[in-house]
């Protein structure tokens, strides 16, 4: 089952500083039909503006993902971690029993990005931070970890869930598969370009849920930059 998911019906609030889409229930956009999928419980499509950001504020309990599409994000946190991650590069938090940080951009153009909360599989261990490059040239053509529950996917960055975040970069016409599961539920979105996914078609910026699937097949129909969480 693949659930399309159009960018243009996405829920969202312009603020000025910040343009949100959120593909899942978040903040002033409820829909009680999009209020996850299965651990998966944020995806928001955030552009911010030059000089502008998000000032300290809490969390908890939470695994929170944030892939950058274009500029960079600069981070800083309570335990003391600064950071900046550019394009095609990763951050997680593992909120834990609570972590304050802030999220700016401190660049002369836009930062785009995709920030992803999954819940966690244990509640109120001690909070961490980690970013790390992931260069495009190494995901050509193929589907590549870039954070992971999982102890055997080594390379990726940790996270406290029983779930995948993968990333591929598809030249016009390639195909890259990934093996999943029926059981599995997998959130899926085109970061750049149309692509088809088991014979379904996605537009820049679409999101698909899907489930009850074995296997995706992923076309791009031009030059395509995919990112998918994996979970329970």
């Amino acid at each position: 089952m693949i659930e399309r998911r159009p960018f243009a019906k996405l829920g969202g609030a312009n603020h000025g500083w910040l343009n949100a889409k959120h593909h899942f229930s978040f903040a002033s956009y409820y829909d009680p039909a999009k209020m996850g999928w299965g651990p998966i419980r944020v995806w928001n499509d955030d552009t911010i503006a030059p000089g502008t950001g998000f000032p300290p504020h809490p969390h908890s309990d939470m695994e929170i993902v944030t892939y950058v599409r274009e500029g960079a994000i600069t981070h800083q946190d309570s335990m003391g971690n600064t950071g900046r991650t550019g394009a095609g590069d990763v951050q997680v938090m593992s909120a834990g029993s609570g972590v304050r940080h802030s999220e700016y951009n401190r660049e002369n153009e836009p930062t785009t990005l995709f920030q992803i909360w999954i819940e966690p599989t244990s509640r109120g261990a001690a909070p961490s931070w980690g970013a790390k490059p992931f260069p495009k040239s190494e995901r050509s053509g193929q589907f590549v970890t870039l954070a992971s529950g999982f102890p055997e996917d080594a390379g990726a960055l940790p996270i406290r869930t029983d779930a995948r975040v993968v990333g591929a970069t598809l030249k016009a016409g390639e195909t890259a598969e990934y093996p999943l599961g029926k059981t599995r539920h997998v959130y899926l979105v085109s970061a750049a370009g149309s692509i088809e996914v088991n014979g379904v078609r996605l537009d820049a910026r679409d999101g698909a849920a899907i489930t009850d699937e074995d296997m995706l097949r992923v076309t791009a129909v031009n030059d395509a930059e995919i990112v998918l969480v994996d979970a329970a």
